[in-house]
């Protein structure tokens, strides 16, 4: 699996996030399903669609005569675990200074 920073970088464009969203979305799409609603050419989501495969977010499959894309939830769930400890850490954070504002505030008084 791709590392974080390429996941991040991948995500970072909307055409991109546009792509994963609507791979959770509605599941398993073709190339041309894909490229239907962008104002885009082609060429240029099937160069966002090697990003995302590079980051390890989608892989291709065959289906039958299809080929389809879809989304690879193990690499969210890198993302998610990420933004997770973050949460934690400015929760734990936030915790802190209101214990510290709290025994430095007078009792009786509120602020």
């Amino acid at each position: 699996m791709a590392d974080l920073n390429s996941i991040l970088a991948a995500l970072a464009d909307p055409v991109r996030r546009s792509i994963v969203e609507r791979l959770i979305s509605e599941g398993d799409k073709t190339v041309g399903e894909i490229v239907a609603p962008f104002a885009i050419s082609p060429p240029a989501i099937s160069r966002h669609l090697q990003i995302l495969e590079k980051a390890g977010l989608i892989e291709r499959r065959v289906h039958r005569q299809w080929r389809l894309l879809r989304i690879k939830p193990e690499a969210l769930r890198e993302v998610e675990s990420w933004a997770s400890r973050q949460r934690q850490h400015w929760a734990d954070a936030l915790d802190r200074l209101d214990a510290a504002i709290a025994k430095d505030t007078p009792k009786g008084r509120k602020s």
